[in-house]
């Protein structure tokens, strides 16, 4: 009997040991790095497989999607090279679902680089490239924009990308755009995007602000219109959305998070205030049917997922 129950507790601290080893390389493969301070694994099962895609920036990617990730160089005064921003492409619909980037203090950092510009013709131009990166089936034999009355809307900016010429550049290809009125894109998409430049991290911290933006293109309903022809014809997104996670390494050592998403209607005439448009990042995944920041541990991703309206607005300095 007693040689039956030592055989027992031995099986049990040897299954407790493999479980445990489980979970620790599960939450390994989903830390991007070494300052996450939190103990919990990580089962989310709307994990990224592409290891690519397993940074805190990036969504869950819908099956059947293409993965790009832009590779440049990060900074103007070094030589180091990494990932820009990535962008998930639908190949059925010829649109992106969403780009997503960091904002760190190499990012932000100005290297004395000036907006991209280039020719502008109807055809594919040196202003609006085809993406280097997309693979030749699915390029644009045509600018879809030309002559629609609609902005070639940026959703990594130009702005959020002066460190370094390649990456500026490389914001402007075909597959970082959306189609935008101009007074939307001039206006409150604007405002957005200035506000996000103002919550990005200085050129001397080491916070990360991660963010995903895009245009509602998954379900009819969500688009307004599609311009173009043929296998140059792309849909007009009716909302437009971004979801931010800033991470901060306190004093302590310790990590701190905080999120927001800003959800908006594709009105050429909406002059609101940013702050009228803010929601928590769970109103945002059931508006749009994305799982943002699923790379973050379970208990990080459901707190600051969960906060009140009012809650992020007085985290974020919004009124």
């Amino acid at each position: 009997m007693k040689k039956t129950n030592a055989m027992l507790l031995l099986l049990a601290a040897l299954l407790t040991l493999a479980s445990c080893g489980k979970d620790e390389n599960e939450y390994q493969g989903k830390k991007p790095d070494n300052t996450q301070t939190s103990t919990g694994s990580n089962t989310n099962d709307n994990q990224n497989t592409d290891v690519r895609a397993q940074t805190l920036e990036f969504p869950h990617l819908k099956s059947g999607s293409l993965l790009i990730v832009h590779e440049a160089q990060i900074n103007a005064s070094s030589s180091a090279r990494g990932t820009n921003y990535s962008t998930e492409w639908d190949p059925a619909i010829r649109a992106q679902r969403w780009s997503c980037y960091q904002m760190t203090s190499q990012t932000v950092a100005s290297g004395g680089v000036s907006r991209f510009t280039g020719d502008r013709t109807g055809d594919i131009s040196e202003q609006y490239p085809n993406d280097i990166f997309l693979a030749p089936q699915y390029q644009f034999t045509k600018d879809p924009y030309w002559g629609t009355g609609y902005d070639h809307g940026h959703i990594c900016p130009s702005a959020d990308r002066l460190s370094s010429n390649e990456m500026n550049w490389q914001t402007f290809f075909l597959t970082n755009m959306q189609p935008q009125a101009n007074s939307f894109n001039a206006g409150i998409w604007s405002n957005m995007e200035m506000k996000v430049r103002d919550w990005a991290p200085t050129s001397k911290s080491s916070n990360v602000l991660y963010v995903c933006k895009g245009g509602t293109i998954d379900n009819a309903e969500n688009i307004i219109r599609y311009i173009g022809s043929g296998e140059n014809r792309i849909p007009v997104p009716l909302y437009f959305f971004m979801a931010l996670l800033n991470k901060s390494v306190n004093t302590d050592g310790t990590t701190s998070y905080r999120a927001l998403g800003f959800w908006v209607r594709h009105d050429a005439s909406e002059n609101e205030s940013i702050a009228s448009k803010v929601v928590n990042i769970d109103e945002l995944e059931r508006q749009t049917g994305i799982d943002f920041f699923c790379n973050l541990p379970d208990d990080i991703e459901e707190k600051v997922e969960s906060q009140s309206v009012d809650n992020i607005k007085a985290i974020w300095g919004l009124r």
